[in-house]
């Protein structure tokens, strides 16, 4: 490779790095810098991504890449049916150091852990000098994450968060938080009234670039999981502020009171709907946490739903990179439950006479997203419940949703909702019995199983699966103070009520028919 410095400087962009802001274009002139973007075999098939989540990262990639293109940027794009396609980033980035013969390589550092190990080897494959830039989209680095986890036994969001609001300044009097609390969660928590609807987000139809993907991924992925025929997401930045501007004009005054609220047939309510584009590099959290917190200094949104939003975005999507690369590799195997238990066919098909979890997986398959409390309480919940294998959990969350990316699953998955860790995130087991779903949902009354009957037939499946999760694993959790008095409760019934309890849930889940192909890998 040349030493000429006149020789070109090879930039390779990633699918969920579409950005003009990134750190590797940063200083660079169009006359000497070629950008690489890849559509590749692996990042598609690794996991059986829902057909919506491929057809997203492709047309974004490809539109992004004619905004560069526009802009004069040099740009050499490969498309998944190119012929010479090397079918992975480091054969793809090897061909174009032979097609360009570039003085350098410069990359913003992967966002997970394969993709950033097979990067790491670069330096000695290749012949030209490579760099690997730091991603500072995201306001904590790893070296601050790790320096706050140091002598913790346990890492909680919400102390991390507190020095998030300081670093940035959001919501602060001061030293002092906005309104004298730190967290509104205790407002955020209404469950839906009759009738609860709200306004439609935007929709956007698919152009001749997003047409030819979607042609693609239903030729080359028809057996992968998903429909696309209500492919809508915004797959440019143009689409994804469109989206920010409708939120923030139409949602955010409801977002936090009725954020944990769920309604059949309601996919969207009041949330944000903003996660796919800003995974993908289309939007700028930081900006959109700005946005809300002058909403709030407008008069436009209350403290407690601006306050909710921003901490998703600089508590929550902050902390789980951090505890992600801290606590990897091990993370991928964490059972401290020792679930073993095989995923249910229904996650793929949603055949269940369960309402709440045919209702959460229709809108999973037809939309490719489902909102936090459907994955946390609903779906997240059942699998806890039943001891389902972790990785099989973590598997299937990887491939349904559009804005997941294994930084951000891998910790909700394995340590939120499975409690997989033992505990090092969250402070307690997210399991509830059916009274949950039935008081923030209205799932319930159409329902072929009652939440208020407790064991026997047409009782509620979560009613007897809490008690024998919680009697499954009372050594674990019988200390935990936030969940050890629940015990004391289990205690009071008598021995054959209990039983009941226990047959009710082996009744049950001998019913389960396990997924019968490999949707997911």
């Amino acid at each position: 490779m040349p030493d000429d410095p006149s020789a070109p400087v090879l930039v390779p962009i990633l699918g969920d790095q579409l950005t003009r802001s990134l750190a590797s274009l940063r200083g660079r002139t169009k006359d000497d810098t070629v950008i690489l973007m890849m559509e590749v075999w692996d990042e598609a098939t690794y996991v059986k991504h829902h057909k919506q989540k491929i057809v997203l990262i492709f047309s974004a990639m490809r539109h992004f890449a004619l905004e560069l293109r526009d802009a004069g940027w040099t740009v050499d794009y490969v498309k998944l049916d190119d012929e010479n396609n090397a079918g992975s980033f480091t054969g793809e980035v090897a061909r174009a150091i032979e097609d360009h013969d570039p003085r350098l390589v410069s990359v913003v550092e992967a966002g997970e852990w394969r993709v950033r190990e097979d990067m790491d080897q670069w330096a000695d494959k290749f012949a030209c000098e490579v760099e690997i830039l730091r991603d500072d989209r995201f306001i904590c680095t790893q070296s601050e994450f790790d320096e706050w986890a140091e002598d913790r036994d346990t890492l909680r969001m919400e102390y991390f968060y507190r020095e998030m609001r300081r670093k940035t300044g959001f919501l602060m009097d001061g030293d002092k938080p906005e309104g004298g609390e730190w967290n509104y969660d205790s407002e955020n928590r209404k469950p839906p009234k009759d009738g609860l609807s709200a306004p439609e987000r935007p929709k956007f139809e698919p152009d001749e670039i997003t047409q030819d993907v979607i042609d693609l991924v239903e030729d080359r992925f028809d057996d992968h999981f998903g429909s696309l025929e209500n492919f809508r997401w915004p797959v440019t930045r143009e689409e994804a502020e469109e989206a920010a501007d409708a939120f923030f004009a139409e949602r955010i005054e409801c977002f936090g009171p009725y954020q944990d609220a769920m309604v059949a047939g309601e996919d969207d309510l009041f949330h944000s709907m903003l996660s796919t584009s800003i995974n993908l590099g289309l939007l700028d959290p930081l900006e959109l946490c700005q946005r809300a917190e002058k909403a709030y200094k407008d008069g436009k949104a209350p403290l407690n739903s601006v306050e909710g939003f921003i901490r998703q975005i600089i508590g929550w999507r902050e902390y789980v990179r951090g505890f992600y690369w801290h606590q990897m590799p091990h993370l991928q195997k964490a059972n401290a439950l020792n679930a073993q238990r095989g995923l249910p066919e229904f996650y793929w098909t949603g055949e269940t006479d369960m309402a709440c979890l045919a209702d959460c997986i229709r809108s999973t398959r037809e939309n490719a997203h489902a909102h936090h409390i459907q994955r946390l309480m609903v779906l997240g919940n059942f699998a806890l419940l039943a001891g389902v294998n972790p990785r099989e959990v973590q598997d299937w969350y990887l491939v349904v949703y559009a804005d997941a990316y294994e930084w951000v699953e891998l910790p909700n998955v394995a340590a939120m909702i499975l409690y997989a860790d033992g505990g090092k995130l969250a402070s307690k087991p997210y399991a509830a019995s059916g009274n949950y779903i039935n008081k923030m949902s209205n799932y319930c009354s159409g329902c072929t199983y009652s939440p208020n009957k407790k064991t026997g037939e047409g009782a509620c499946p979560f009613n007897p699966l809490y008690w024998l999760f919680m009697d499954r694993h009372r050594e674990r959790l019988e200390k935990n103070h936030r969940i050890g008095r629940i015990y004391s409760t289990w205690d009071r019934m008598d021995e054959e009520r209990r039983q009941e309890y226990l047959d009710s849930a082996e009744a049950f889940l001998d019913t389960l028919e396990p997924a019968s192909k490999g949707w997911a890998r």
